[in-house]
């Protein structure tokens, strides 16, 4: 006998115009401790040349193990689907034009 389905569920996420615009970070910093994670992102200079490079944190979020797996592979999955879309670009047929070394399957790899 089949069970009944729960509804599906959809989230319904609102927030700021000042949220909205997000913020840079060029840094993450990840770690972690026995009951969650950390990740502190930040806007460093890295023209700097001097030994200390200045920096300024932009956020930090606080994850539980649950979520920074399923994080991870979100993460993964966009990756991998801009990754497909810029090799797509590139594609002659598309515009675009490959040199010696920017195929990775030219070497052997």
């Amino acid at each position: 006998m089949d069970q009944p389905q729960p509804p599906e569920r959809h989230i319904n996420i609102h927030f700021s115009p000042e949220l909205m615009a997000g913020h840079y970070a060029n840094f993450a910093n990840v770690s972690h401790s026995d009951y969650e994670f950390t990740i502190t992102f930040a806007r460093v200079d890295h023209e700097v040349e001097d030994e200390e490079v200045p920096g300024v944190v932009v956020a930090r979020v606080n994850l539980s193990p649950r979520f920074m797996h399923e994080l991870i592979d979100a993460m993964q999955d966009n990756y991998a689907k801009w990754q497909t879309r810029e090799n797509i670009k590139s594609l002659p047929e598309f515009g675009g034009e490959r040199t010696l070394g920017e195929n990775p399957h030219e070497h052997g790899e």
